[in-house]
């Protein structure tokens, strides 16, 4: 069994965890990797991130960001959240019980084969000269001159025009980012068991509500001028020259969350 630890660079209590953690998974017998920048930290030999992909189950701890980037760089491997930020949405773990729950996680493992999991959708985007990673949280499409300049934006929703209208961007949300960036832009909060994405115009001159839409819906957004950008989780950029048309929804291969299960309401109360 080999399980990957992937902690937040720059985070002295990050790496203690994760040395504890890395400590706790040899007396286990599992075979342990752990990410190169952590690794300097502690003096031990690391790994990239992107090869943990071959691992049973990968760690994570820190804040969502964490959970975000090592969720891109392992697609569908498993992986723990550990909370060390203020929320978590995306992990259900806290540092108290990271030790026991990882030792649920191994005896499943042992017995089954294989962690137990749920599984989030993550959001694929498609266009010319295009080429993104899958997004856990959400997809965004904006005008690329500073705030308040924006850009023409159509939104079609399997077909059907839903907005045309000059805009800062177009958010597009699954329930999982509902809490996110979504949530700031006034979009709807949506429960993580609602099949759903959301639609979200970014200060449009004429706006819609936010719309929430199935989650094998396909939305079409047609940028009519302007420079723009379609940006991934809040991390990864393509330049978009406008006039041009990108596709989003939902890909085939899905996020896989282990360990205990995410108590919304309860993190609900974190929410300023």
């Amino acid at each position: 069994m080999r399980v990957g630890i992937v902690a937040r660079r720059g985070n002295d209590r990050a790496a203690a965890l994760a040395a504890e953690v890395r400590e706790h998974l040899r007396e286990s017998g599992a075979q342990v990797w752990i990410d190169e920048a952590t690794a300097d930290t502690l003096a031990i030999d690391g790994h990239p991130v992107a090869r943990m992909s071959d691992c049973t189950l990968v760690v994570s701890i820190g804040g969502d960001g964490t959970f975000l980037f090592t969720a891109r760089e392992v697609g569908t491997t498993p992986i723990m959240g550990v909370n060390l930020g203020e929320v978590g949405f995306l992990n259900a773990t806290s540092p108290a019980d990271a030790l026991a729950e990882l030792t649920r996680e191994l005896d499943h493992i042992e017995h089954e084969g294989e962690p137990r999991t749920r599984t989030v959708p993550r959001l694929r985007v498609s266009g010319e000269d295009i080429s993104l990673p899958r997004a856990l949280n959400e997809i965004v499409v904006m005008g690329d001159r500073g705030p308040g300049r924006g850009a023409e934006f159509t939104i079609e929703i399997d077909g059907s025009e839903y907005l045309d209208s000059h805009a800062d961007g177009v958010l597009v949300a699954t329930q999982t980012g509902s809490t996110a960036y979504n949530l700031s832009e006034g979009g709807p909060l949506v429960h993580p068991d609602v099949p759903a994405l959301v639609v979200t115009d970014m200060a449009a001159t004429d706006p819609m509500p936010p719309l929430v839409v199935d989650r094998d819906s396909e939305i079409t957004i047609t940028v009519g001028d302007g420079d723009t950008a379609v940006v991934a989780d809040g991390r990864n950029r393509a330049a978009l020259a406008a006039p041009a048309t990108v596709t989003i929804g939902v890909a085939d291969e899905p996020t896989r969350i282990a360990g205990p299960p995410l108590e919304f309401f309860s993190a609900l109360d974190k929410l300023d």
